[in-house]
Order: C-alpha cells, then structure tokens, then sequence
C-alpha cells in the first residue's frame, strides 16, 4: 500500500471515530488509539507534502449536531498542538524562542478531559453557552449549560466576553450516577458530553456536572496575560480548578508536568496531561496560529491509561470474604507502558450492567496499581457469548448464594477463601507474622489440616514436625514471629479480621473513634456512619460482621490465643481533641507535611467538612470545602495562622 492510500484508510478511519465520539458520543477507542494513527496520517503528510480536505488534521472538533440550534462563535476556538515526551516538548519550547528571541514566561495548568463549551456573557448575564463544534460553529445548550449549579448565571463585568471552559463530570459524581443507573456511564468524559449534548435538561441536571473555566475568548476588555484572565476568572466566581504556576524555563516546565502526572490519580476529575501557553498576550500575536492550534500553546499528553482490546473469556475467582470475583482475561494491551491482560469486571450485576460480552471490544481503565477494570463495551462482536452466571463455587462446588449484585460461595472449607483470609490476617499491614506467606497458608492447609486464623496463633512444634522445608530452626522462627504477633494495635487486628471492605486507613479510622474493640464491637449502624470515610454500605458491613455469632467467637478464640492491644497514647498539642479539614494548596507544606503536624499535636484530620469538624485549614484553590464550612459558621485558618498556632511564626 502507498502513501497515498495509507493516507485515505486512516482519513476515513479517522473521520468514522470522529463522527461517533463528537457527534454521537459514542467513543467505539480510546483517546491514545485515536493519537496513535493521526499522528501517523500528520508523518505521511508531512513527508508526501499535502493533506486530503477530509483530513481531520484540517479540522476543529467535529461538525454540530443538527438536533441543536448552531450559532456562530465571536472568536474562534482552536484546538491544541500536543507533545507526549520532553524532547518535543523542548522541541516547541525551540520554536517559541526562535519565533520571539528567547523563552517567555509560560503558564502551567491541567488539561481537562470533558467537553469545550464556550459562554457568551452580555450585560453580566449569561445570554449563550455553545459546544465547540468545529471551532467557528457550535451547538447551543444553553439550557443544558445552566442546570450547572455553580456555573455564574451573572458576573460583574458588564461588556460582551466569552468564557471558555470544560464541561466535567466528577468521579464522585459518576460513583453516584452509576451507583443507581439501569445503563452505568462508560466514563466521566462520555457522561459530561452526554448530559449536555441532550435535548433534555433534566438528564443534564441528574447528572450534576461542574464547568471548569481556563480561557478568555472574544472580549471587550482586554488582558495582558493568561495569569490575569485566570484572576479574572476566580474574581467573577468560576470555578477555575487545579494548580496553576507561571515558570520561565524548561526544566520548570516540565516538573509541573511530572508533578501533576503524579496527582492525577487523587483527583476528582479526569485530567490527560497539562497544559502550557505563553503567558504575554501581546507575544501571541507575534507568534501566530496555525489553521487548527495556536502556536503559543502545547498540551502535554501523558502516558494512557485507557485502551480498548478484546475480550477473551471470563474465570470466577473466590476471595477470602467468600466472594466470587469475575475476572476478565483480556487480549494482552499495552496501557502506560504495562501489559495488561487481566481486568476486574467487580460482580455480575456489573457485567449486566455494562452489557459486556465474551468476544466484545471493550474499554479497560488502569490506574496505579489498582487492578485495572472494563468500564464498558466499544464495540460489538456478532460472534459474542453472554457471560454464565455460575450457579455452584468453581472450587468446591457448594451452591453459590446471590446477595444484591455479589455471588457468595456456601462452602464452609472452600481451599482458595480459607487460604487468602489466613493469609490475610498474617500480613505485613495486619498481624505481621514473619516468614509467612500465602505459599505457606497453601501449604499448612493441604498437609496439617490448618482451617483459620485461630489454629494458627496456636500451632505448636509438635504441629509443624515433619513438615517438608521445616526444620527445627525453621520451625522455632516461625512460631517467635506467631508469639511476637500477639502483642498488636486494635487497628492492626481490625484490619487482619478481613471484613468486607475495610482497608488498614478505614481500620485506623475505626479505632480513632471508637478506642477499643469492645466500643466497635457494640457501635450502632448510626455510629458507625458517622466515621469520617465511611459510608452506608461500610458501616452495615462492620454492623453485620459483629452481629454474627460465629464470627464473634472467632474473635473471641483469636484473643484466648493470647492477643493483646497496645495502649495507644494520645498526642497532646494545641490541636488536641480537634478534627481539621485540609483544602487547597499551601505554600509551604504539602499535605502529608501538614497532616503529620496536626497529628503529632493532638489534632485529627477529616477528609471531608461536616458539623463534626472544628477547623479548616485552607489553601490556595480550596473549592467546596472551604463554601461549605463557610456556610456552616466552621473557623477557618490560613497557613500563617496555622504556623502561629504551632508557634512557629512569632507575632509581630
């Protein structure tokens, strides 16, 4: 195949993928399967010297949908060049200072993943909000714009100005959605595009989406720089979300991208890189535009962490709570450089849900090291089997029992369940036996018989004798590790239990408000609600693990074997007995930095700002948080009170 019919395949491949995620919002790929062959297709036309009129190259967005009104914009909206390593981004850095005689400032900020809209202001009211369509012509969805609740309806600024931002949808806000939702959105993206691009707004208000404001389009009043159209922004109530810093070298640059690619995890919001634009307006001008970007900006992609691949059959695997797991066994892809072919489709109410076949392309997300998860079908297989719901354990062949969208194994002894909760509980991060490890939990239960947590902090000698592997020495280490084990933290123990859903942070948080485990032991369902991080489904959890009678002897043996809790002692300081809430960015300390502070002095900290919370330390960007515990009458420090409290800075 030559180039030139090279180049028509990826066009009209291109144009297809296009059309259905701009205008049906219907992504059958991910974003870095898109990049991948227009970046090939922009390779072959720089090398034969000219482009097709159809090539996506040449075009903004996507053509408006006809089921909505079209209105001209006042200035155009571009799209964005791009970089995906340092070399290039050095690379347009070059540009700029061969285009200008050295390197300006340059402003640094998060590049969203929603949908563009851009808003036209009139009088200070909000008189037009319009998708981005091809740059020039947009969709009107005023109305869709508007359920928007934080969106100003009015600023004070009286003269014609158009806003420009993203429409997101935030991942708490999809939880929720997707928590009751006959039909689960595939992603926060796909969500925020849908609910605006409906004709109606009812389903754009169910959603409950956020506009994050970046950008001044078309205005009367004039700004020198991207800095002051932010402070503009903020001034006139947009929410203007994520850290934002001007810098004026490269190496700067490029430690806000890597900083921001280490966070984005811990976000509420999609973000796929960052976003770097001469700060100098006048500058700009001098340095142009391209018929589809500007040249004065880059978006720096980072790695993908969502591809598409095939799904090739699914197993059923059982956790130590009994749990029957359904896990995708995918055709091997590679997402941020690691080869992914296993995903969690988390129960059989979720497979329905998404509507997920075996033989389906489908949408696999990875994030750190969390197990990466299918969030939804791309395309269809004629060929496709639907996934059996099993209706016995596949290792013991007990009857499988059915609680909401979970599927639970009967079997009292099922090996796999028996062997990951011993194993469990003999962790690093629960009881923290040395030397043993899940080979040994398989190996103590296939040849002495060892069924529980309890037959192991009573193993003997005489139980281990014999044992291939196990020696005298061996045998005398491990049961001084199982002894040592003994004298524990109530948290540490609380985690070991392996109650369905609780962590070793949610553990700690137990025990910080309850003290002891007798006082968990009897907390009401309302008490437990109460804990900062824990909701309604964790609290009946720990409600119902404590109400049963055989997990309550459980517990019971595993203390007679010898256990005993640490006194933990408790931090006095000026914060003592107080519950603080974080929000924003400080100057000086990072999050952890001022956390381990309030900790060390006596103080709690909350993740979230409730009637139960004494204070808000609050940074830069602080957001909702910092509304809220305004409205509920909460003090409110910042950090150089923060220090003074600590006696760190002295009155003047």
């Amino acid at each position: 195949m030559d180039n030139s019919q090279r180049m028509k395949q990826l066009v009209e491949t291109l144009n297809e993928w296009a059309r259905l995620y701009y205008e049906e919002d219907a992504p059958v790929v991910a974003d870095a399967e898109y990049d991948k062959l227009y970046d090939e297709l922009r390779r072959l036309e720089k090398e034969s010297g000219y482009s097709f009129a159809d090539s996506p190259t040449r075009r903004v967005g996507g053509a408006p949908q006809k089921k909505f009104e079209q209105s001209k914009h006042l200035g155009r909206l571009y799209s964005l060049d791009k970089c995906q390593t340092s070399e290039e981004f050095e690379e347009w850095c070059n540009r700029i200072v061969k285009a200008v005689g050295g390197l300006p400032e340059l402003t640094c900020e998060y590049k969203f993943d929603g949908l563009t809209l851009n808003l036209l202001y009139e009088s200070g009211k909000l008189i037009k909000a319009t998708t981005r369509g091809d740059g020039v012509v947009g969709e009107v969805v005023t109305a869709q714009v508007k359920t928007i609740k934080k969106l100003p309806q009015k600023i004070s600024y009286k003269g014609r100005i158009e806003i420009q931002g993203e429409g997101v949808l935030r991942l708490s806000r999809l939880a929720k959605y997707n928590a009751t939702a006959s039909e689960p959105l595939k992603n926060a993206r796909n969500g925020a595009a849908g609910a605006i691009r409906n004709i109606n707004p009812a389903v754009t208000a169910e959603r409950g989406l956020s506009f994050f404001a970046y950008n001044i389009g078309y205005s009367e009043k004039s700004f020198g720089t991207q800095a002051s159209m932010r402070q503009f922004l903020k001034d006139e109530g947009f929410e203007t979300e994520g850290a934002f810093s001007v810098v004026n070298s490269v190496s700067n640059a490029l430690d806000f991208a890597n900083e921001t690619d280490s966070v984005r995890e811990k976000l509420d919001y999609l973000i796929d890189g960052a976003v770097f634009k001469v700060n100098d307006t006048a500058l700009r001008d001098e340095i142009g535009f391209t018929e589809k970007f500007p040249k004065w900006a880059v978006a720096y992609k980072f790695k993908a962490d969502e591809m598409t691949t095939r799904l090739n059959d699914v197993v059923w695997q059982v956790s130590r709570s009994a749990k029957l797991n359904p896990i995708a066994l995918l055709e091997p892809v590679d997402i941020g450089g690691v080869t992914v072919s296993r995903a969690t489709l988390n129960n059989y109410g979720d497979i329905m849900k998404k509507g997920v076949r075996i033989g389906d392309r489908v949408f696999v997300r990875r994030s750190n090291d969390v197990i990466p998860e299918i969030t939804g079908v791309a395309s269809e297989d004629e060929n496709a089997k639907q996934i059996e719901k099993p209706s016995v354990c596949p290792v013991c062949s007990s009857p499988v029992k059915e609680v909401g969208a979970f599927l639970y194994c009967t079997g009292e002894q099922c090996a796999p369940q028996t062997i990951a909760s011993i194993d469990h509980f003999a962790s690093k991060d629960a009881m923290d036996i040395d030397g043993f490890s899940e080979k040994t939990a398989e190996q103590f239960y296939n040849e002495i018989g060892l069924k529980s947590a309890v037959e192991l902090m009573n193993l003997t000698s005489f139980d281990l004798y014999g044992l291939e592997g196990f020696g005298d020495k061996k045998i005398s280490n491990l049961l001084n590790a199982i002894d040592a084990s003994k004298h524990t933290t109530t948290e540490r123990f609380v985690f070991a239990l392996g109650i369905d859903g609780i962590g070793k942070k949610t553990a700690k948080d137990l025990v910080k408000r309850f003290k002891t485990l007798e006082n968990l032991q009897n907390a009401t369902v309302e008490e437990l609600n109460s804990v900062d991080g824990i909701g309604g489904i964790l609290a009946n959890n720990v409600y119902e693990y404590f109400r049963d009678e055989k997990n309550l002897k459980y517990v019971s043996d595993l203390i007679k074997s010898g256990i005993t809790f640490e006194i933990s002692e408790q931090k006095s300081g000026v914060f003592e007995g107080m519950r603080i809430v974080l929000t924003g960015s400080l100057p000086t300390y990072k999050r952890g930095e001022a956390t381990a502070l309030i900790e060390e002095n006596g103080g709690e900290v909350a993740s979230s700002v409730s009637k139960t919370v004494d204070m808000v330390l609050a940074g830069e960007d602080a957001g909702s948080k910092l509304e809220k515990a305004q409205k509920l009458g909460i003090k409110i420090i910042d950090e150089d009170e923060f220090r003074k409290m600590l006696g760190i800075l002295t009155e003047a």
